[in-house]
C-alpha cells in the first residue's frame, strides 16, 4: 500500500500533522486578465524532498473586495482545470468573481502538468472505436488486445508517474496549492470527479476546509463496477427523458410516436453500426463511436437539439455529427491529435479502486449492466477494461468519507444527471459528517451556473457568506 493510501485509510489527522510549507507562486500575465504560474510538488508525497513535478496554475483576480481564492476542478478525471478556469466568466457567477480569485490547476498527469501519454493518435483512434459489444470469441480477443496495448503503453511512456496518479496524491497537491495561494483554509468548487477530489481532501484535511461545493457528486463508498453500472442506468434515464422531449417536437427523427418505440429505433441504429459503420465524418462511425456520440449531448440539456439533428442524419446514413460528438468527449481535436484526457482518465481511475482482473469478469459485468442499461451498459463497462491489466495496483478502496471535524460541506445533485446519478449526491451528503444536500429537479450533468437561479443563489451565498441552505432543499427545474 502506498503512503497516500495509508493516509487516506488512516483518517484525517495524519494529513494535517504532515503539513509542509509550499513554495510560493510567481505569477505572470497570460492574456484576457488572467495570470499564470507553476507549482512544484513532490512526485511522491512520501518523499517530499525527492523528484518534483510542476503543475500549471491559472487565476482570474477578484474584481472587488477579496475574500480569498476559489479553486476549481471540472472533473474527468483528466479534464484540464486550467482551461476550465479560463472560462471563469461563464462557470462562476459575477458575485463570486468579485470576492474571490478564481483559480484552476491541471492535476498531475493532466494537460500542462507532466501529462500522461499512452498511445499515439492512430492507436487512440482504434482504442476509442473498439467493439464494446463483442459477439464472438475473436471480437472479445481483439477487445482484450487493444485494452492490454493501452495499459502497456501507459507503463512504457509514463511508468514513473502511474503509481502517483491517485486522487489522494492530487488532494495533497491541492493542499500545497492552498498554502502557496496564501489561504489559511480552502474554498473549492468541484464538479463530477472533482467532488471525489474535494471529499478526499476534506477527509485528509478537515481543519483546512472553509467551504466546499461538490456538484454532481460521486459516491466513494461504492465499487468501481457498481459505479459503472449505475452510471449506465443514469444515462438510460437521461436518454428516455431526451426521447420523450424529442417526441413533442416536429423535428424529432423517429418514426415511432412513443418513447419505447423510439428507443428501439435508436438501439437498431447503434447495433447496425456494429456490422456496417456509418460514413460521413472522414472515419467510419462504429457502434462504440455512435454510442459515445449519442451519450455526449446528454450531459447538457441545451445540447438536445444537436442530438436530434445528429440522429436525424445518422438515421439517413450520415454519421458525421455523431462522430463529432464522440470526438469532443474523447478529446480528439480537428487535426486528428488527441489531448491526454483519455490517458489521464484511466491512469487515475485504475489506481483509485479495484476493477475485475480479467476480460471474462468484465464480460459478466457488462452482461449484468445491459439488463438495466441495454444501450449504454456494455459500452461503459467495457471502457474500463484496461484497468484489468493495469501495471500499478490500486491505492484506494471503496469506503465512506466522513471528513469528521470539517465545517458544513455543500453537496449538489441533479435529479436526472446522466453521469453522476442523484443517488450518489444523496449518499455522499449522508456519509460526510457535515454534508448538506441541495437538489435540483432538472436534466444534465451538474447544476451550478446551469441556469437555475435557485441553485446559483444557494451556492453563491454559501461560498461568499458561508450561509448553508436547509439540508434536502430541492430547487425546481427550468425548461
Amino acid at each position: 500500500m502506498t503512503v497516500a493510501a495509508l493516509l487516506l485509510a488512516g483518517g484525517c489527522g495524519q494529513g494535517e500533522r504532515e503539513e509542509r510549507a509550499a513554495p510560493g507562486l510567481g505569477w505572470s500575465e497570460c492574456g484576457d486578465g488572467f495570470e499564470c504560474a507553476r507549482l512544484r510538488v513532490p512526485l511522491d508525497h512520501g518523499e517530499p524532498d525527492g523528484e518534483q513535478l510542476e503543475l500549471a496554475v491559472v487565476r482570474l483576480p477578484a474584481s472587488g473586495q477579496r475574500i480569498g481564492s476559489l479553486v476549481l476542478n471540472p472533473g474527468g478525471p483528466g479534464v484540464s482545470g486550467v482551461e476550465y478556469a479560463r472560462a471563469a466568466r461563464l462557470v462562476v457567477s459575477e458575485r463570486v468573481r468579485e470576492r474571490f480569485d478564481v483559480v484552476g490547476f491541471d492535476p498531475r498527469g493532466v494537460g500542462q502538468s507532466a501529462p500522461v501519454r499512452c498511445l499515439d493518435d492512430a492507436r487512440l483512434d482504434a482504442f476509442v472505436a473498439m467493439d464494446t459489444t463483442p459477439d464472438t470469441a475473436a471480437e472479445r480477443a481483439e477487445l482484450e488486445s487493444v485494452a492490454r496495448e493501452f495499459a502497456a503503453g501507459c507503463q512504457k511512456h509514463a511508468g514513473r508517474l502511474l503509481p502517483h496518479m491517485g486522487t489522494a496524491d492530487v488532494a495533497r497537491d491541492l493542499d500545497l496549492l492552498r498554502q502557496a495561494l496564501g489561504d489559511p483554509k480552502l474554498t473549492y468548487l468541484g464538479k463530477s470527479y472533482g467532488t471525489f477530489l474535494g471529499a478526499v481532501y476534506a477527509d485528509l484535511f478537515p481543519g483546512k476546509v472553509r467551504a466546499l461545493v461538490l456538484d454532481g457528486a460521486l459516491d466513494p463508498a461504492i465499487s468501481r463496477v457498481r459505479g459503472n453500472a449505475e452510471q449506465a442506468a443514469a444515462f438510460e434515464e437521461a436518454l428516455r427523458a431526451y426521447v420523450e422531449d424529442c417526441l413533442g417536437s416536429r423535428e424529432c427523427p423517429f418514426t415511432s410516436r412513443d418513447a419505447d418505440g423510439a428507443l428501439d429505433e435508436l438501439a437498431t441504429l447503434l447495433r447496425g453500426a456494429d456490422t456496417r459503420p456509418l460514413g460521413g465524418g472522414g472515419r467510419p462511425l462504429t457502434e462504440a463511436l455512435a454510442t459515445l456520440g449519442t451519450l455526449t449531448p446528454l450531459y447538457d440539456r441545451a445540447s438536445w437539439p444537436e442530438l436530434t439533428e445528429a440522429l436525424r442524419r445518422a438515421l439517413n446514413g450520415d454519421g458525421s455529427l455523431l462522430l463529432r460528438n464522440a470526438d469532443q468527449l474523447a478529446g480528439r481535436l480537428d487535426d486528428g491529435t488527441y489531448s491526454n484526457q483519455l490517458a489521464a482518465n484511466l491512469a487515475v481511475n485504475c489506481v483509485d479502486g479495484p476493477y475485475p482482473a480479467s476480460a471474462a469478469a468484465f464480460a459478466a459485468e457488462a452482461a449484468e449492466a445491459s439488463r438495466k442499461a441495454p444501450r449504454f451498459g456494455p459500452y461503459i463497462m467495457w471502457s474500463s477494461l484496461p484497468c484489468a491489466f493495469w501495471p500499478v495496483r490500486p491505492t484506494l478502496s471503496p469506503r465512506p468519507l466522513a471528513a469528521a471535524g470539517a465545517p458544513p460541506i455543500l453537496v449538489v445533485g441533479t435529479r436526472r444527471d446522466p453521469a453522476t446519478p442523484y443517488g450518489w449526491a444523496r449518499a455522499l451528503a449522508g456519509e460526510l459528517r457535515s454534508g448538506v444536500l441541495l437538489g435540483y429537479d432538472g436534466d444534465g450533468h451538474t447544476a451550478y451556473a446551469g441556469g437555475s437561479p435557485c441553485v446559483d443563489d444557494a451556492v453563491d451565498r454559501y461560498l461568499v457568506e458561508e450561509v448553508v441552505p436547509r439540508d434536502g432543499v430541492i430547487c425546481p427545474g427550468i425548461r
